[in-house]
């Protein structure tokens, strides 16, 4: 076989394994998203490798996924929800950061390490979790506006705080400070005035050009543009990928390119991207972490549900929505890996620490799903 064209074997053997996986696990009663993340686990474990263009795709796929979480989102809304997520992501940054970082003390004496560790346990990756209250539609429920905005503030105390702490453990390795909250300004500025921008050009030209038929494509390159110079400015790139979304939700053409991209995106990337996610685990690091590890996961697990639950009940919302929000903002996946990857990079945390971590993305990973269904079932 011509090694060139492997990959386009390796795409379909991945797509396959996705469809697979999504059936049995719709066969339980449980989100798709969870049985294509284990049928990339198996995949992983030794069936196949990972390559780079499947990698690629995987992230165009989680880009796609938090484009459309935007483009479902009411603009209303997510302003309404802006004093409750901001408490729901400060309590869920502060609960399991200290949490973490003083059971990780207990167990290693290791002060840096620690305090490093309670960084990984407050970043949130709520790809997972869109999938899950989308399938489930959920996603647009104030519960699900809210930890949609919890997760974005989540994502920039989280470059902060991993910008400060490395400033201070590694004196000389890191980004200043200012410049880091310099840059998140600018970005989210520059977002807000080219949202307005955009939404006059689309008006004004559309008569002349026909912007109807091209407005998918334009959409694409609006959301591909901005993620890749939110990564400039130290953001997610889903970050960007959202705000994207949010700017085409308050335009006349929201519904056709939330209908067009969607067909594409559940149909070939986002599969990818959660299978890419299983492929992405290391069997033998994270059972040789499960010792130490399993606490340390147990406690950064309780403390985004108590510290994110109190945040939303304090905020006004219901026990069982506090719950609700809570569990969807466990999922740490790869900002998690991003972060420990970092951290060992620059030695402050080991490969026993790493193996943690990997540990940790695992099990917030497969709980995730499950967890976040049965929560909504409660009701």
């Amino acid at each position: 076989m011509n090694s060139e064209l492997a990959y386009i074997l390796n795409i379909a053997i991945i797509l396959f394994a996705a469809n697979i996986g999504g059936m049995i696990s719709k066969k339980f009663n449980q989100p798709e998203v969870l049985g294509q993340i284990i049928a990339g686990i198996i995949l992983g474990a030794g069936l196949m490798a990972k390559t780079e263009i499947v990698a690629d795709i995987g992230q165009i796929g989680v880009i796609f996924l938090m484009f459309i979480a935007g483009l479902e989102t009411d603009i209303d809304e997510l302003k309404e929800s802006g004093k409750s997520s901001s408490l729901i992501a400060l309590f869920g940054v502060v609960v399991p950061g200290v949490f973490v970082s003083i059971t990780a003390y207990l167990l290693t004496n290791n002060f840096e390490a620690s305090v490093f560790m309670g960084i990984i346990a407050t970043a949130t990756s709520v790809s997972i979790s869109v999938q899950t209250l989308k399938e489930i539609k959920r996603l647009r429920t104030k519960e699900g506006v809210a930890i949609l905005g919890a997760a974005i503030i989540d994502d920039v105390i989280g470059v902060i705080l991993l910008t400060l702490s490395v400033s201070i453990l590694k004196p000389g390795e890191g980004t200043k400070i200012e410049m880091v909250i310099v840059n998140i300004i600018i970005f989210f500025v520059g977002v807000v005035v080219l949202g307005k921008l955009l939404r006059y050009l689309l008006i004004k030209f559309d008569d002349i050009y026909k912007l109807n038929e091209k407005i998918v494509s334009i959409a694409l390159i609006v959301c591909l543009s901005i993620a890749f110079l939110s990564e400039g400015f130290g953001i997610a790139a889903i970050t960007g990928a959202f705000f994207s979304g949010v700017v085409f939700s308050m335009t006349s053409y929201k519904h056709k390119i939330t209908h067009e991209i969607n067909m594409i995106a559940t149909l070939f990337f986002i599969p990818v991207f959660f299978v890419v996610i299983g492929m992405d685990v290391d069997i033998k690091q994270a059972v040789s972490a499960l010792g130490i590890g399993s606490i340390v996961i147990l406690v950064a697990i309780l403390g985004k549900i108590i510290g994110c639950g109190f945040g939303a009940k304090f905020s006004g919302f219901s026990s069982n929505q506090a719950l609700q929000i809570g569990i969807g903002m466990v999922p740490r996946a790869e900002v998690a890996l991003i972060i420990a990857n970092l951290g060992l990079d620059l030695g402050i945390i080991d490969e026993g620490m790493m193996a943690i971590a990997i540990l940790m993305v695992v099990v917030t990973t497969l709980l995730t799903p499950s967890m976040l269904k049965w929560s909504f079932e409660r009701e």
